[in-house]
């Protein structure tokens, strides 16, 4: 371990401390690449960290600053921007420049609405090296502003959806119910859509400790039960005795309903919780009585829609009312059409048993999503940079971007507030894949196609990197130092540099610094301050180190710090946080709703007149079901084996590649009627496009589902069948998804299901490509133009 702080750009030692996403680490140079170890104190560490063992080296890496060829002949317009399409590696001052260039026509001429700060992906865990902060404080330095994006991929229907009807979004999921309280008090729990540990085992900004397995066992050991309602068994782990409910994707909220119809029609609901800390209960229970919606909300109604036997909803529903019992709602459950809808109506019926602001009790969204809900606060800020005042008014969801993109001048609206899509020239991304995150890869590949300019920062030759037009070559965490940490975990750790960057790779500080210095001594100095990477570090710890000093911990200075690798930080006291001080008192700790109280009814949405999205819970079949030309219902979830698609190439993912292609996992009685068998490859078709992918029998899916995880590099080739507009070999789910909001409330993402149509491969199988670089040459064909 290093005995002082080494500056940026040298070998550290031959043997660090590190942290990333899934977990902290050691790591040194071995033999053949790179040997990870787990920190010590990680009871549960995630085979993800293997990924890295090779990745420093890898012949996917962007070596040097590039610039797609037809750019540099044509100057900046729209145009196609195929993968594929040839790039020229040009110099650190070359590229400064043009980029220099390309900001000052895009900021003359547009301002602040013409370009879009994309950052949607999780980047590195470092807290100073943050794409996120950096590209928008960059974007903030040069333009005063840009044109940003709302909510997310994971939770883009309930994180705006939330604080109208319960309170803040992030205090929910992260600090009320915790995983301390689960072990110790919870004795049900209703998980729609599970907790998968494969997304536990991630956390923004790092993880320490993995506990939420351990939990599950204690109450287990107590004779706690879990019931998971999901078409996919694994989606609570499989060590765990569960009762699952393997229902029909996108059909929760009709279960949620019918059990609510049950603690009503029973008398067992809480009519004094629902008086006291409610608003619009009556409006609800009207509903579940009426016709409305194909009937009232009884079990044998849900039965024909969900196929959950009613003897089955109905014991359900009971057993929630008369144990100390927990409802969980997974990022997974919203993220379809109407996605408002089973988050909503959970919320309600949690709110009819009168449990919520107990301990282990009630009502919480995103348990198990990721490493960081479901634990305590730390007690002190953690070092976070700063990324400035964005000025500009223009903002979208997320999962609009190509919306957006298409259809310049279009009116929208988001939560009831009208807007028109602006005209991006400039679309800037750093810190993440938009082809892995988005929906319809074809439609997206043409909406990059209307901007002037994509700019994509990146260590590796994804296809954002092969669909730009300029990109910058970006260092691996493990070649720069910083600090990994976040508000819900009890460490905070130096990510000592293990190497020097390889080729001309630069961390997204110093590559956008060389930009900031062509556009001038002003720019450059708003967004450096006159630091250097090393001065910020030491800058951004003194908050830190202060507010520890001051609570009469252990507060080391910086360099002492960088010499341990990591320091414990203090919690706060474990509790149900905001929603147990309004239960105690919710007239002096009101919560932050419109009434001050859970909203069963909200007047405010319903005022926005929505017809998909009324001012309740309501029942909404999906429209984009199952047919005869597409029988099967596709379940295009987060992946195991990788987060997102960041290091698909390293050896934990490759190893759960079937031939070579993402894993399509099938129930035995649909494989044998499609004539599948293990490891054989499959062709997955439907009216957004085709893939490939690698077949894996699992009774653990429901019978007419299958499941395709996301996160495999796109590698679009031409399709022999001629029938898809675009036919990826590689197994990238998103080829097959739709682009369409979840409501007009919200437009959260609605990637989880889709429906596809399957049959087994029988021609030879098309060469992989996915992880080679671009054609590169060395030098320009002709002068740049910016005129």
């Amino acid at each position: 371990m290093p005995k002082r702080f080494h500056p940026l750009g040298t070998t550290v030692s031959d043997s660090i401390v590190h942290s990333s996403h899934w977990g902290a680490f050691h790591a040194r140079r071995g033999g053949d690449g790179l040997d990870i170890t787990p920190h010590p104190g990680d009871r549960a560490p995630s085979k993800i960290l293997q990924n890295m063992r090779h990745a420093l080296d890898h012949p996917a890496r962007v070596l040097r600053p590039s610039v797609r060829e037809s750019w540099l002949r044509h100057g900046p317009g729209p145009r196609a921007r195929p993968i594929g399409d040839p790039f020229v590696e040009v110099g650190w001052d070359t590229v400064a420049d043009l980029l220099a260039g390309e900001v000052r026509r895009v900021r003359d001429a547009h301002g602040p609405r013409g370009v879009y700060g994309g950052s949607y992906g999780w980047a590195s865990a470092g807290r100073f090296h943050h794409a996120q902060s950096q590209i928008h404080r960059f974007l903030n330095t040069v333009f005063g502003g840009y044109v940003s994006g709302l909510s997310s991929y994971s939770a883009g229907a309930a994180s705006p959806l939330l604080p109208r009807l319960i309170g803040s979004f992030s205090e929910l999921s992260r600090n009320t119910v915790s995983w301390k309280q689960i072990a110790a008090h919870t004795e049900l729990i209703i998980s729609f859509g599970g907790m998968p540990l494969r997304n536990s085992a991630i956390g923004n900004g790092g993880v320490s400790d993995h506990v939420e397995h351990g939990s599950m066992s204690e109450m287990a050991a107590r004779g706690g039960v879990f019931h998971l309602v999901s078409p996919i068994r694994d989606d609570l782990p499989e060590d765990i005795d569960v009762v699952w409910h393997p229902i029909r994707p996108g059909t929760d909220t009709a279960l949620i309903l019918a059990m609510a119809y049950v603690l009503q029609d029973e008398g067992l609901e809480d009519p004094a919780f629902l008086e006291t800390y409610c608003v619009g209960y009556e409006r609800f229970r009207e509903y579940l009585s009426s016709d409305a919606d194909e009937g009232p909300k009884t079990p044998t109604w849900a039965e024909r829609i969900t196929g959950i036997p009613a003897d089955e909803i109905a014991r359900l529903a009971r057993d929630l009312a008369r144990k100390r019992s927990l409802i969980t709602v997974a990022h997974a459950v919203q993220r379809a059409e109407y996605g408002e809808q089973p988050v909503w109506a959970a919320m309600a019926l949690a709110a009819m048993v009168g449990q919520i602001g107990l301990p282990g009790r009630g009502f919480i969204y995103a348990l198990g999503s990721f490493a960081h809900t479901g634990r305590q606060k730390v007690a002190v800020p953690i070092p976070v940079l700063p990324q400035g005042k964005n000025l500009c008014d223009a903002c979208i969801p997320v999962a609009a971007i190509s919306d957006m993109l298409l259809n310049p001048g279009k009116p929208h609206s988001f939560m009831g507030i009208p807007q028109n899509y602006p005209d991006i020239r400039l679309l800037w991304w750093a810190g993440g894949n938009p082809f892995h995150h988005h929906q319809d890869l074809y439609r997206l590949s043409r909406a990059i196609g209307r901007v002037d300019t994509f700019v994509v920062q990146e260590q590796v030759w994804t296809a954002s990197a092969k669909s730009a037009d300029i990109v910058l070559p970006i260092s691996f965490s493990l070649e720069r130092s910083d600090f990994g940490a976040t508000r819900n975990d009890p460490r905070l750790f130096a990510m000592q540099q293990l190497c020097s960057p390889k080729g001309e790779a630069r961390s997204d500080y110093d590559a956008l610094s060389a930009v900031t210095a062509a556009l001038g001594p002003r720019e450059h100095a708003s967004f450096t301050e006159g630091r250097s990477a090393e001065d910020w570090l030491r800058h951004l710890f003194e908050p830190t180190r202060a507010a520890l000093d001051a609570l009469g911990e252990d507060a080391p200075d910086f360099d002492e710090f960088w010499q341990r690798g990591w320091i414990d930080l203090p919690c706060r006291p474990d509790s149900v946080g905001f929603l147990e001080d309004f239960r105690k008192d919710p007239t002096g700790q009101p919560l932050g709703t419109p009434s001050g109280k859970i909203e069963i009814f909200s007047q405010e949405i319903a005022a926005y007149g929505y017809d998909d999205a009324p001012g309740l819970p309501v029942w909404r079949p999906h429209q984009r079901g199952p047919t005869a030309d597409y029988p099967f219902v596709l379940i295009a979830n987060a992946p195991a084996a990788r987060l997102h698609s960041q290091l698909d190439f390293g050896e934990t993912s490759a190893a759960t590649k079937v031939a070579g292609r993402e894993k399509l996992r099938i129930n035995p009685a649909d494989a044998a009627k499609l004539g599948l068998k293990n490891g054989e490859i499959a062709r997955l078709e439907n009216d957004r496009g085709a893939c490939l992918a690698g077949v894996e029998m699992s009774d653990l899916v429901r019978p007419g589902v299958v499941q395709l995880q996301t996160g495999a590099w796109f590698d679009p080739q031409p399709d022999p069948d001629r029938t898809a507009p675009v036919f990826c070999v590689h197994g990238n789910a998103n080829v097959l998804t739709y682009d369409k909001g979840t409501s007009q409330l919200t437009h959260g993402c609605t990637g989880q299901i889709g429906r596809v149509a399957i049959r087994k491969w029988t021609g030879r199988a098309p060469p992989l490509r996915a992880f080679d670089p671009p054609p590169l040459t060395s030098s320009p064909s002709t002068e740049p133009r910016h005129d």
